[in-house]
C-alpha cells in the first residue's frame, strides 16, 4: 500500500507537467473560407469600378489636351492660360483620385482580412480552450522556427471542420 502511495505522488507531479500543445496553419484554412472568397470578389469588383472611373478621368483628360492643342495657337494669353490650368486641374484630380482609389482599396483589405482572422482566431480560442491546450501555433506565421508535429496536436483539420469548409 505504501508503494502504491509513494508510486502515486511521484506521478502527479508529473502529470502536473503534462502540457498540451497544438499547431495550425492558416495559408490551408483561409483561402478555403467562403468569406474569403466574397471578399475578394468584392475587392477585385470595387478595383474594377476604380479602374473604370480612372479610364473615364484619362480619356476626359486626353480629349481636352487634344482640343487645346488643336487650339492653342489661336487662344487668347488669358483664355490659354485658363485651358492650362483646367489640364493640370484635372491631372492634379486624376492623380489624386487613383491615391484615394488606392488608400481605399487597402482599407477594405484590411478590413475584410481582419475580420476573417477573427472569426478564424475566434474557433481556435474555442477548440483551445475545449482541447486543454497550452499554447496553440499558426505554422504558416513564419516566425516560428520549428514545432514538433509528433509532441504537438495538428488542429488544422478540427478549425476547417468548425468553420463549416470541406
Amino acid at each position: 500500500m505504501k508503494k502504491i502511495l509513494i508510486a502515486i505522488l511521484m506521478m502527479a507531479p508529473m502529470s502536473l507537467c503534462a502540457q498540451k500543445f497544438a499547431h495550425f496553419n492558416t495559408a490551408d484554412i483561409i483561402p478555403n473560407m467562403k468569406e474569403y472568397t466574397t471578399a475578394q470578389e468584392e475587392m477585385q469588383n470595387m478595383q474594377k469600378q476604380y479602374e473604370d472611373d480612372m479610364k473615364l478621368m484619362q480619356d476626359e483628360l486626353q480629349k481636352k489636351s487634344e482640343e487645346y492643342q488643336k487650339e492653342q495657337a489661336n487662344l487668347l494669353d488669358n483664355v490659354r492660360q485658363r485651358r492650362e490650368q483646367e489640364l493640370n486641374d484635372l491631372y492634379t484630380r486624376l492623380q489624386q483620385s487613383y491615391q484615394d482609389n488606392q488608400a481605399a482599396l487597402q482599407k477594405a483589405q484590411s478590413e475584410k482580412m481582419s475580420a476573417i482572422s477573427e472569426k478564424v482566431l475566434a474557433v481556435v480560442k474555442k477548440i483551445g480552450e475545449e482541447g486543454g491546450y497550452v499554447y496553440i501555433v499558426d505554422t504558416s506565421a513564419g516566425v516560428i522556427p520549428y514545432v514538433s508535429t509528433t509532441l504537438s496536436t495538428d488542429i488544422t483539420e478540427q478549425v476547417k471542420k468548425e468553420l463549416g469548409i470541406q
